[in-house]
C-alpha cells in the first residue's frame, strides 16, 4: 500500500504554516497521517492551544473513517446525529467532525493518507489543508472528482 513519503508530508507541513503566516492565520496545529490514521507527522506552532493534536489527529482520522473530507462529516453529523454519535463512540472518540481534515491522495487518485490542521476557522483549516497537499504535488478529492474515485481502505 502506498503512503505519504517523508519528503511529501514534510512539504505538506511546512506549505501550510507558510501559507497560515501569509493569510495571517491563528497559530496552526498540523497532522499528517498514513492511510491507516498512524501520525508520520506533527507540528505545533508557538502559541497553539492545548489540545491542537488532539484536534489535527480526529479531523485526519475523520476523513478516513468515513471517505470524505471532515467538513462533509459534520454535515454527516447534522443530518444524521444518531450515526454519527455511535461512529464517534465506536471509534473511542478519536472522529473529530469539524472541517480541516482531507483525505491525501496520490496522482492516480488511490489515498495515501491524510492531513488535519487546526487553530483557525474550519474553513480556513480546510483551505490550508488542500493548500499543503496540493503543494506536494498531490491531490485533494476535488481534484479527482474526474476519475470517479472511491475511497477504498486497504488495512
Amino acid at each position: 500500500m502506498a503512503e505519504v513519503t517523508l519528503e511529501q508530508f514534510e512539504r505538506i507541513i511546512k506549505a501550510i504554516l507558510a501559507r497560515g503566516r501569509e493569510l495571517d492565520c491563528r497559530p496552526l496545529s498540523v497532522a499528517v497521517t498514513d492511510p491507516g490514521a498512524r501520525v508520520k507527522a506533527f507540528k505545533k506552532e508557538d502559541g497553539s492551544a492545548m489540545m491542537r493534536f488532539e484536534m489535527a489527529m480526529g479531523k485526519a482520522f475523520a476523513a478516513l473513517a468515513l471517505g470524505r473530507s471532515s467538513s462533509l462529516v459534520r454535515v454527516r453529523a447534522e443530518e444524521r446525529p444518531l450515526f454519527m454519535n455511535y461512529l464517534i463512540s465506536a471509534s473511542g472518540g478519536q472522529i473529530f467532525p469539524e472541517g480541516g481534515g482531507m483525505l491525501i491522495r496520490d496522482v492516480r487518485g488511490e489515498v495515501i493518507g491524510a492531513v488535519g490542521v487546526t487553530g483557525d476557522t474550519q474553513e480556513r483549516d480546510e483551505e490550508l489543508a488542500a493548500h499543503g497537499i496540493r503543494a506536494a504535488g498531490l491531490k485533494t478529492d476535488a481534484d479527482c472528482a474526474h476519475l470517479g474515485k472511491r475511497v477504498r481502505l486497504k488495512n
